[in-house]
């Protein structure tokens, strides 16, 4: 096996590692107690207890019922099943989205035979509550707008847009569901469902410092959900399979942890390489909002220079970052993301994303700064740019 020989790591938003309390939380549960929840003896009740009390954790933390959280296998399966498990059953149903959803999002969408309105976003990335408003028809039946996007940072009016769907609902028989993927706002904004005013909320294990391989869907009382693939009766029928115990009590975990971690160190270093980059590298801009931005997010593009090119040179030298969302990592198109906020392909090509965690120290961001300006330089050179 190749030894890695990673030193910085800055692509927190692609994923974390586990915390300490997470694995010593799992571990019982993959060596001792690793009864199936669905027998019904000792050792399986002893299971179905634990997920029992992930469950309690995770509503409590989004401020819902216990009633109302559904376990999954990642939280590209949780939107799946929001999406189509609302539309399963309508007909000559309309659905309103983004542009830069993401393809959990976005793919079942396309997939399925609803009417896809697809909102622009402004230059900062930013969807505006009067054009969810202006969209909404007669047979409109679902709302998607993301919490936090991924590669540029940004975050959407949620509780604005949820509120005013939630007007409108008041005079409509047929209630519109709103849905949000909250995979990247969970580690740093507030997300109380009720606060919010969303029906279904997505979150992820491996972006908060949980396992991979989980994922939770909050689903609003009284929302009707059809299951997308069928088994045996587990989480309510919605997502049917043996749960994976250990991973739902990590994820549980991590959101309990979640709570006593605070963001201003985090958005410090992030303002500081912003300020950095800006000032003393030329050509460069910044992608997405300066204010309406995840605390440790940054997305900058540098003229000149294609993003996979400073990406490897910056791995050469210990530095792990990326180009966009990880799971649009081996394509070779320019970000969708990108071009949606005006960005032209070769401005899109030649971006870095750069996403802070909870490890991230002051030693590390100075050797990342020290480094990335002559890794720009070096490559216009050799580009000719």
């Amino acid at each position: 096996m190749k030894k890695n020989k990673q030193k910085i790591y800055l692509d927190y938003a692609s994923t974390t590692p586990a915390g300490e309390s997470v694995v010593s939380a799992m571990i019982p549960l993959l060596q001792k107690d690793f009864g199936n929840p669905s027998s019904l003896h000792a050792l399986g009740q002893d299971a179905l207890y634990a997920i029992d009390e992930a469950r309690r954790k995770v509503a409590e933390f989004l401020g819902a019922k216990e009633s109302e959280i559904i376990f999954t296998s990642s939280a590209t399966e949780a939107d799946n099943i929001a999406l189509s498990g609302v539309l399963q059953k309508e007909k000559k149903a309309h659905v309103i989205t983004s542009v830069i959803e993401h393809k959990a999002v976005l793919e079942p969408l396309n997939s399925s035979s609803a009417e896809v309105t697809y909102l622009p976003v402004n230059k900062e990335g930013v969807v505006k509550v009067e054009d969810v408003l202006k969209e909404i028809r007669e047979n409109t039946v679902l709302v998607s707008i993301m919490y936090a996007n991924s590669e540029i940072g940004t975050i959407q009016p949620i509780k604005e847009i949820g509120a005013a769907v939630k007007r409108i609902n008041e005079n409509r028989k047929k209630k519109i569901v709103f849905h949000t993927d909250a995979v990247q706002a969970v580690n740093y904004l507030p997300c109380k469902v009720n606060d919010l005013n969303v029906d279904l909320l997505t979150i992820s294990g491996h972006k908060i410092y949980g396992p991979k391989g989980v994922g939770a869907l909050f689903i609003r009382q009284g929302i009707e959900i059809s299951p997308i693939f069928y088994g045996a009766k587990q989480e309510r029928g919605v997502r049917p399979g043996t749960e994976n115990t250990a991973a739902i009590v990590g994820l549980s975990q991590a959101v309990e942890d979640l709570q006593k971690n605070m963001t201003e160190k985090t958005e410090k270093l992030r303002d500081r390489i912003i300020d950095t980059i800006l000032s003393e590298i030329p050509q460069t801009r910044l992608n997405g909002s300066r204010e309406r931005r995840l605390p440790n997010n940054i997305n900058i593009s540098f003229k000149g220079v294609e993003g996979e090119s400073l990406l490897i040179a910056l791995d050469q030298k210990g530095i792990a970052v990326s180009t966009g969302s990880a799971c649009a990592s081996r394509s070779l198109l320019p970000s969708y993301v990108l071009l949606a906020i005006g960005l032209s392909h070769e401005e899109a090509h030649g971006s870095l994303r750069v996403t802070l965690g909870r490890m991230t120290t002051e030693k590390e961001v100075d050797y990342f700064l020290e480094q990335l300006p002559l890794i720009v330089e070096r490559l216009r050179k050799i580009s000719g740019k």
